[in-house]
């Protein structure tokens, strides 16, 4: 007596099969990520613009980019459900542009030379600029004796005997090359004075 038996799964090209469960194809990561951003991407990019200031026009896109990074490197803690896929996502970026708001506030401000005018010829601001460069000039012509001096007297508050011992020179010495240094730095920026006339 013979059985009839049915005919095995490999003799049934995979194209006919029907998929089961366990053989059902999971979307891929990029492809998730690319539906996230289709459904989300310019919501997301309005909100991130009414957070961050409008001085850095790519904060909102950066941190748009760095969103949808996080969203990709934790996909299994997405929401499917599109409301709350949405609000996961508006939580990540706010806290995104907090921490990118912290780190500006931690560091010195930024600036564009591009957006930078020019100082008006005669302002107060570009002869402060002046003096300040021929100042920094002038105290690097100096010899390393001279400027040790100044440093000793007018930088750390010292007298002139405290210079001297510092230094280890007569406080003669220290008086005469105070008076040299501060005579080669007032002749340096007399020379500003006259060239701001």
């Amino acid at each position: 007596m013979t059985v009839a038996t049915a005919p095995r799964s490999a003799e049934v090209p995979a194209s006919e099969r029907s998929p089961t469960s366990t053989e059902s194809p999971a979307p891929s990561a990029e492809i998730c990520i690319q539906e996230i951003h289709r459904n989300n991407g310019r919501a997301l990019l309005r909100f991130l613009r009414s957070l961050v200031s409008s001085d850095s026009a790519h904060t909102a896109e950066d941190l748009v980019q760095e969103t949808m990074l996080r969203a990709w490197r934790s996909l299994d803690a997405v929401p499917i459900e599109p409301e709350s896929q949405r609000r996961w996502l508006f939580t990540v970026a706010r806290r995104l542009a907090i921490d990118a708001y912290r780190k500006r506030q931690s560091r010195p401000a930024e600036i564009s030379l591009v957006d930078t005018e020019p100082v008006g010829v005669g302002s107060e601001a570009a002869e402060t600029v002046i003096a300040k460069l021929t100042l920094q000039q002038a105290i690097a012509g100096l010899s390393p004796a001279h400027r040790s001096v100044l440093v000793e007297l007018h930088v750390k508050g010292n007298s002139l005997e405290q210079a001297a011992a510092r230094l280890g020179v007569p406080v003669g010495t220290v008086k005469s090359r105070a008076h040299y240094a501060m005579k080669f730095l007032r002749e340096a920026l007399d020379g500003t004075e006259a060239f701001r006339r």
